[in-house]
């Protein structure tokens, strides 16, 4: 038996063509490829929170609520540690206090915050009439608005 080998070049176009016409006789269906979906990414906005210090001048510690951290002097630099060193949580909170009205790092402030509260500073006290008291150095009490 004598057989033929016919080629036919129909390009691009001619092989989809020819794969459509053959989906059809098959009894498919013959789409368009949809374009991939397109991705997004959301983000949450930004949050600011600024940092707000508590001090705590017998220790030289300052405590940042919104960081849960403790800020101090070690070695010569600043860290910053969830505990604070040398000292327990529950001593330290039992301790003088003061609450810091900036909100950037406390090494920029430390120099005159120390000065302001030496390490035996007391908290004042209010008498009924509204006085203020403090202790002074040697155990004793001043008053003043």
């Amino acid at each position: 038996m004598n057989r033929t080998k016919i080629f036919l070049n129909v390009g691009g176009a001619g092989l989809v063509l020819s794969a459509a016409i053959l989906a059809l006789a098959a009894g498919c269906e013959v789409r368009e490829a949809a374009p991939p979906a397109a991705v997004v990414a959301v983000q949450s906005p930004n949050v600011i929170v600024q940092d707000d210090y508590v001090y705590y001048p017998s220790y030289g510690v300052y405590y940042s609520s919104g960081r849960h951290q403790y800020a101090y002097q070690e070695n010569g630099g600043w860290v910053s540690r969830p505990e604070p060193r040398g000292v327990s949580v529950n001593v330290l909170q039992a301790s003088p206090s003061v609450r810091m009205d900036f909100h950037d790092p406390p090494a920029q402030h430390h120099a005159a915050i120390s000065r302001q509260y030496p390490k035996n500073w007391k908290a004042p006290v209010s008498d009924k009439g509204g006085n203020e008291k403090r202790q002074d150095d040697k155990g004793g009490e001043r008053t003043g608005r």
